[in-house]
């Protein structure tokens, strides 16, 4: 297991899931700087934040350190990913940030086929082009933000869910006042 410190925060992942550009984004402080730097600006006080896609937990980390950790929660595909977001948000005092293990959509029930990746962070819902070659296809429990949106209450949304931002961020979003998304371009 690795450790790497951003904005005072310790991560923790296994060397497997160390793939493409991680390392060098993670050992610089450049892994999720731009959503980090957006919400350190504009969260405030009385504000809840539902960050979906939580990877790792930082982003759930960091607002939990503003917000508190009733106010913070998160939502993960990746079995894995879940798990390691749960022990991020531990290891940094939180571990009462709730991590909800499933694919955020815009509506349905039940599970949907998720692609795992060997790149955790390039799992993904299947997209207009179908599955990358190198993705374990598995099913993960269906999120439907209306419903997370009733049971949470955010203020705040961080959304990075690999592609499937644009299906899910045309729903109504009653209550939030913000909206951080790193857009994948490549996808849509």
């Amino acid at each position: 297991m690795r450790s790497f410190t951003l904005r005072g925060l310790t991560l923790y992942l296994p060397e497997a899931a160390l793939k493409g550009n991680l390392e060098g984004a993670l050992s610089s402080g450049r892994y999720e700087n731009h959503e980090a730097d957006a919400l350190m600006l504009h969260l405030g006080p009385g504000d809840r934040l539902l960050d979906l896609g939580a990877g790792l937990g930082f982003i759930c980390a960091l607002a939990a350190g503003v917000l508190g950790e009733a106010a913070v929660m998160g939502v993960e595909a990746g079995p894995e990913t879940v798990r390691l977001a749960r022990r991020n948000l531990a290891a940094n005092g939180f571990p009462g940030v709730k991590v909800l293990k499933g694919a955020v959509v815009a509506a349905g029930e039940g599970e949907v086929e998720f692609g795992l990746r060997p790149a955790f962070w390039a799992s993904a819902l299947k997209g207009p082009e179908g599955w990358p070659e190198n993705a374990e296809v598995i099913r993960v429990p269906v999120r439907p933000l209306g419903k997370l949106l009733a049971k949470f209450a955010p203020t705040v949304i961080s959304c990075d869910i690999e592609g499937g931002e644009l299906a899910v961020l045309t729903e109504p979003l009653p209550g939030v006042r913000l909206v951080v998304v790193e857009t994948h371009p490549q996808v849509y």
